[in-house]
């Protein structure tokens, strides 16, 4: 869909780095239903704090929503709805062939959830486990800090230069960026005209592995 630039790079790239929710799996029923039940708690407007939670670590939201509470109760709490919502959670359409054209690659998903919201996501949708999984608890600051993708780079042993990252959201494509990779931007969570810092912006998974075919 975005006539002004090219996945032409793509053959000169390593590594793929994927974000997980809104690129690999739509959670989205879930995470909402989960922010749902949770911000009443605290009397929080669901709408305004689910829009802002998106594509961060949930310590990171909790943090900047309740500076003075206990962070860690609020995040386990938020796992414990999270991990018991399946309601809604689907594999995105493309992830499944993709993957397995990429598969012979060096490979890895960051993502701002925990390691336990991963697993029961990825484990309940079949995605293949990737060398390298970068969660919430590997890094010290979350999207959209590098630090994760910079640390999937470093665990494939590929320099950032190297890797393209797959993602949906602002937080992540600005975490890409700053670790020095190109970025290619899906719109499934977000209009395509709020992922123009990515390289490459496309609508669905499905579009992306056209591209591949025309550039491998």
């Amino acid at each position: 869909m975005d006539s002004s630039k090219t996945l032409d790079w793509l053959n000169s790239i390593d590594a793929w780095l994927f974000d997980l929710d809104g690129t690999l799996v739509d959670s989205t029923a879930c995470v909402i239903a989960a922010w749902q039940n949770w911000c009443p708690r605290h009397g929080l407007n669901a709408d305004d704090v689910i829009h802002k939670a998106h594509g961060r670590r949930a310590l990171d939201s909790v943090k900047l929503l309740l500076p003075h509470a206990n962070h860690d109760e609020e995040v386990a709490i938020l796992e414990d709805l999270e991990c018991n919502l399946t309601d809604g959670l689907v594999v995105i359409d493309g992830a499944h062939t993709l993957l397995s054209r990429i598969s012979s690659r060096p490979w890895a998903i960051v993502t701002s959830g925990s390691i336990r919201v991963a697993s029961h996501r990825t484990n309940y949708t079949r995605l293949p486990l990737p060398p390298v999984l970068v969660c919430a608890d590997d890094v010290v600051h979350g999207k959209p800090d590098p630090e994760g993708y910079l640390l999937a780079a470093k665990r494939l042993n590929v320099p950032p230069s190297k890797c393209v990252v797959v993602e949906d959201a602002v937080a992540g494509i600005r975490a890409g960026k700053t670790a020095g990779m190109r970025v290619i931007a899906v719109a499934t969570t977000h209009a395509p005209h709020e992922l123009m810092e990515a390289d490459y912006v496309c609508e669905s998974l499905s579009e992306l592995l056209d591209n591949l075919i025309e550039t491998h």
